[in-house]
């Protein structure tokens, strides 16, 4: 599956013909650059959705539960969530970090209430750690703006360095 085109919030004009799109600044750059990492990643292709990263610190993933992702009681199976609010996390504190990714090294998560089909959105927010060590929360919503799931991930800045992943594409 690819992604939707999901109401995440970030608009993109179409500048007057003839003239230059103003130049990015190396923050947005950045940013453009993970949204581009996320959309090569293989995982990807099983699950519809999209990141969108306003600003460092900030993220937001639209995706759509597909009765494919189902457990057996009709509901989506705890993969999706865990996915979802990880790649929130993750991607908001990874924009905070321009040189290396980061890795999951813990995340914790509860579930609130069951997720249907239909869209939902899981919106990250870095809360702590700048260096070496970052802490970051996601939360799942639904299409009525209900809380489904709450999750925390802590990430460590890993040696690989982002220049080095083919999908990371810095303007």
């Amino acid at each position: 599956m690819r992604s939707p085109q999901c109401s995440s919030g970030r608009m993109s004009a179409m500048p007057p013909e003839g003239s230059e799109p103003a130049p990015s600044t190396g923050l947005d750059a950045h940013l453009r650059s993970l949204e581009s990492l996320y959309d090569s990643a293989p995982i990807n292709r099983l699950f519809e959705s999209r990141l969108a990263l306003p600003a460092a610190g900030r993220s937001a993933i639209d995706f759509v539960v597909a009765p494919d992702a189902f457990h057996a009681a009709g509901a989506a199976h705890g993969t999706l969530y865990f996915k979802m609010l990880d790649d929130a996390a993750f991607y908001a504190a990874n924009a905070l970090v321009s040189d290396r990714f980061l890795l999951t090294t813990a995340f914790n998560l509860h579930f609130t209430k069951p997720l249907k089909a239909g869209p939902g959105r899981a919106e990250g927010r870095w809360i702590s750690g700048r260096r070496r060590v970052f802490v970051a929360e996601a939360r799942i919503v639904d299409s009525s703006g209900e809380e489904c799931a709450r999750g925390t991930g802590t990430f460590l800045r890993s040696h690989i360095a982002l220049s080095s992943l083919a999908g990371y594409r810095p303007s």
